[in-house]
């Protein structure tokens, strides 16, 4: 039997051809979301490295690679729905990266910059009971992260609307214990102050498990045509982060996590206290 020469290009009809060369445009285009995911679990790595084999300033660094993950994670899901690249993989990768990035990362980082540096650490009965507290504590973090992450991948937004997450998202819990490191860098080293740190971090995870809904911010135009002036505040804000972004990042995490624990409460006492219709 005498082998065929494969067709040469221009044998092979236009539409076989387009049909192709689309098929090969969508796999490089469904690469460009995971390669911020690669980026958002890069960065996560980055700072659990750093976090157990580094100093104060070190700790800071850790800090802004969660920041860091935080910016690649919104990007890679916009990126997702603009281009129409979602994927039952990439949301299973996406989810496993921020366990890393938002779970993993924060808790060594909470742990090590609340606890670790304590006076007497490793010597004192007290600071010992701290550090457990303090261990347990951050694993629960962990937990309820990726807790958190497994009932967005079943449930998905706020029943009826897509502008409100249920619960705490794992990046914003995560952005409140980076946020704080990097405006205070060096290590606590008061009990009482580091007993506060560790509630605040068990707060956090009981948040990311909550019912309590949090603004999406999905529902913010920005694929759309936008006012020219609308350039502005972005501008402005993008300015102050820059010059300030320890003090700036600080109001931003915690400004959001009260806001939706005061609108939560809000709501259940009016309500608790609505009148009822006979």
């Amino acid at each position: 039997m005498i082998p065929t020469a494969p067709p040469d290009q221009h044998e092979i009809p236009f539409a076989e051809r387009r049909s192709r060369s689309h098929r090969f445009r969508r796999r490089g285009i469904f690469l460009l979301p995971s390669l911020f995911t690669v980026g958002n679990l890069l960065c996560g790595y980055y700072a659990s490295a750093i976090t157990l084999t580094g100093n104060g300033d070190d700790l800071d660094r850790a800090a802004k690679a969660i920041g860091l993950a935080i910016l690649f994670d919104s990007l890679d899901g916009r990126l997702a729905r603009l281009l129409k690249a979602n994927t039952d993989f990439g949301i299973q990768f996406d989810s496993l990266a921020d366990v890393v990035s938002f779970g993993i990362a924060p808790a060594l980082l909470s742990y090590a910059w609340g606890v670790r540096h304590l006076p007497g650490f490793g010597s004192s009965a007290l600071i010992q009971q701290i550090g457990h507290f303090g261990w347990w504590f951050c694993f629960a973090f962990v937990v309820c992260c990726a807790w958190r992450l497994a009932r967005f991948n079943i449930q998905g937004m706020a029943p009826g609307s897509s502008k409100y997450f249920i619960g705490m998202p794992t990046p914003a819990a995560a952005g409140v214990i980076a946020a704080t490191v990097h405006a205070f860098p060096a290590p606590l080293q008061d009990k009482w102050w580091s007993i506060a740190w560790i509630c605040a971090t068990l707060f956090l995870a009981a948040l990311m498990t909550s019912t309590i809904r949090f603004y999406s911010f999905k529902d913010i135009p920005l694929t759309r045509k936008q006012r020219s002036l609308s350039v502005v505040p972005l501008a402005l804000l993008c300015a102050a982060i820059w010059r300030w972004s320890e003090s700036v990042l600080f109001l931003m995490a915690y400004s959001y996590t009260v806001i939706g624990v005061t609108l939560h409460v809000l709501r259940f006492v009016r309500h608790r206290f609505a009148p009822r219709k006979a």
